[in-house]
């Protein structure tokens, strides 16, 4: 019966229990946040409830649990089942959608990584050097992006990597970054052994690359982010998990921005974009991603808010003192409000404080 529907609960999953682990951690429960990080995840959708504000649709989250923290008794876990259930429920922000029911299941596997768990497996991760990692990616504080894209498309790819560096995002490009005297395999190995997240650029004949597949496949390998966007042709393979994100050449990095907004170490690079933040077209391009954030920390807000105060650019952005909300939106204040629940305001000299 919804066989036809897209639903966007199974891709929000992760980023729900990464928020539920944290969660747990703060609040020192540590049973619940083990059970969260060292399950294996299965989400059975959907069942339909008609409602009288309309149709609902619940999905079943199955959390496959190792032996060794699989709940003592009955009562224990359906206590841990309804907990989680009742906690994922006041987190995600998927509308008409929500999680039914929770399960837990005991891993009834041999543990996949106990060769790595003894001690003496040897590892083959290659180890890249400072020196190598500043070459291929700049100063660090960026966040690290593989764009694996045709040849054809080499033209637009190389101007969407200097849109990307506004928001904090140092991106590779198979055919800019290599130096001429570098053998270029290994160069494309280390950018994808040092990457944070994959980008996928999903032209026309993207698959008969000899080497795109293979990109993708090490970033699987490597389970950092991957993010197909859809510019011709659909996702395949593995990446068919993931809803793709269609959009134009011009409208791309800021689309890829959005969705990796959502790691921490893309959070990090934003705040540090925002911090180098050079002209004011560039504070009301960073200034879009503000409702895509869920929270900050603490140490974030700070410097966040240090950044706005400190440098004009920033300041002086309508995305970010909200002058021109009609167009520009609301700016940073609200948000400020939203991630902390503090009543930050505009001092007499125009500084936000609490």
């Amino acid at each position: 019966m919804n066989d036809d529907i897209v639903f966007a609960m199974p891709g929000e999953i992760e980023r729900c229990l990464a928020t539920l682990s944290k969660m747990y951690e703060k609040k020192g429960q540590t049973q619940l946040q083990n059970i969260i990080v060292n399950s294996r995840t299965r989400l059975q959708v959907a069942s339909e409830n008609n409602n009288w504000d309309g149709v609902t649709y619940g999905h079943g989250l199955y959390l496959t649990v190792p032996a060794p923290i699989f709940p003592g008794s009955v009562k224990e876990k359906t206590g841990i089942e309804i907990s989680i259930l009742e906690d994922i429920n006041k987190i995600h922000h998927v509308q008409d959608e929500y999680i039914e029911s929770v399960h837990l299941e005991m891993d009834s596997q041999t543990d996949p990584d106990w060769r790595q768990q003894s001690g003496v497996q040897i590892s083959y991760k290659r180890i890249i050097s400072a020196s190598t990692t500043d070459r291929i990616w700049g100063p660090e504080g960026y966040y690290r992006v593989f764009l694996t894209h045709k040849a054809e498309a080499k033209k637009e790819t190389a101007i969407l990597k200097t849109q990307l560096k506004v928001y904090g995002i140092s991106a590779f490009v198979a055919h800019e970054d290599i130096e001429p005297t570098k053998e270029w395999q290994t160069e494309i190995e280390n950018a994808l052994h040092s990457m944070d997240a994959l980008v996928a650029l999903l032209t026309d004949n993207f698959h008969d690359s000899n080497w795109t597949d293979q990109e993708v496949g090490f970033a699987f390998g490597r389970n950092v982010p991957i993010v197909p966007i859809k510019m011709g042709k659909d996702p395949y393979g593995f990446m068919g998990k993931f809803q793709a994100c269609s959009c134009t050449w011009d409208t791309a990095a800021k689309e890829i921005a959005k969705i990796l907004i959502k790691q921490d170490g893309m959070l990090n690079a934003y705040i540090k974009a925002v911090q180098d933040c050079g002209n004011w077209e560039a504070g009301n391009t960073l200034s879009v991603l503000f409702p895509l954030i869920d929270n900050m920390s603490g140490k974030q807000v700070s410097d966040l808010v240090s950044a706005y105060n400190s440098n004009f650019n920033v300041s002086g952005s309508f995305g970010f003192n909200g002058i021109h909300s009609h167009t520009f939106g609301n700016g940073l204040l609200p948000h400020l409000i939203r991630w902390t629940g503090k009543n930050y305001r505009f001092s007499p000299d125009g500084k936000i404080v609490s």
